[in-house]
């Protein structure tokens, strides 16, 4: 129940955000957004700061584009080299530390999942509702959907050689830990994934961009020793199939400007204030 509350929650946040967008040269006010959410302001301060860890004004701010400059140029030299000692809390390099990739086969791969068992079932997020689906060996697809037979179909279509059952299981609920606000339990989680080297590659250096940071398109590809590849590496970013936990989200343009996402561009936004959200109150010892 607590969980599709977070998801309520985070539909009426996500229009909200949209609402600020599209409004932002007016400077709404909180009344003004909790009137477009149709809930009174007082709620939506409440609302808001159990959802996010933080005040809507606060929140707002992470989505704006001087904060995501601010990142970027923070992340210049040592992005892809933080450590627990550099004054980032323990929760930065989450990703890299709990989730383990491995690639598909030649034959997995070729023949569309001929050989596999896909188990997939729909669960509730704090981002709305979200498609798991596994293979044997780990999970092959997180993927934020409204629509969870347009999920399943683009499923089919990715592997449509494999075997399907609507079964939950318990690497999913491995994944659905990392939206939790409290990371200290954690299980490792393997990765079970159709992509060529290269996406693989690019998947696995994204690991590595600590939680309420960002990096540019060409940060990526110079670390994967590829500065000409930031297109190439744009490719295999939007080609990404496992939301949140392959970091996508924490790719932007150089300029600051958020660029696309997969799952919609609202969304990224509330990932990376939400995550900038955590990670600044934790480092301050008020989360």
């Amino acid at each position: 129940m607590e969980k599709l509350q977070h998801m309520v929650n985070y539909e009426r946040i996500a229009s909200a955000i949209a609402f600020v967008q599209q409004h932002f040269k007016e400077q709404p006010s909180l009344s003004d957004i909790a009137g477009h959410v149709h809930i009174s302001p007082e709620h939506f301060q409440r609302m808001f700061q159990e959802w996010a860890g933080t005040s809507p004004k606060k929140f707002l701010q992470y989505i704006t584009l001087q904060h995501a400059k601010m990142l970027l140029s923070e992340g210049k030299n040592s992005l892809f080299e933080a450590a627990f000692d550099t004054g980032l809390s323990s929760t930065s390099r989450l990703h890299d530390l709990f989730i383990k990739i491995e690639g598909m086969t030649p034959a997995e791969y070729k023949h569309g999942g001929r050989s596999l068992n896909l188990t997939y079932a729909y669960y509730p997020t704090p981002f709305g509702n979200t498609l798991i689906a596994s293979t044997e060996k780990g999970i092959c697809a997180v993927a934020f959907e409204d629509d969870a037979g347009e999920a399943l179909r683009q499923l089919r279509v990715k592997y449509p050689n494999a075997s399907f059952a609507h079964k939950e299981e318990g690497m999913h609920q491995a994944v659905l830990t990392f939206f939790n606000k409290d990371w200290d339990n954690l299980q490792e989680i393997k990765l079970h994934l159709r992509g060529t080297t290269f996406q693989l590659k690019v998947w696995e250096a994204l690991l590595k961009i600590p939680a309420g940071k960002l990096a540019s398109y060409q940060q990526v590809a110079e670390t994967l020793h590829h500065k000409r590849a930031s297109r190439a590496v744009g490719n295999a970013i939007g080609s990404n199939p496992i939301a949140y936990l392959i970091p996508c989200h924490r790719v932007i343009q150089t300029s600051g400007v958020l660029g696309g996402y997969r799952w919609g561009t609202v969304r990224k936004k509330a990932l990376i204030a939400w995550e900038s959200a955590l990670t600044l109150n934790n480092e301050d010892g008020t989360l």
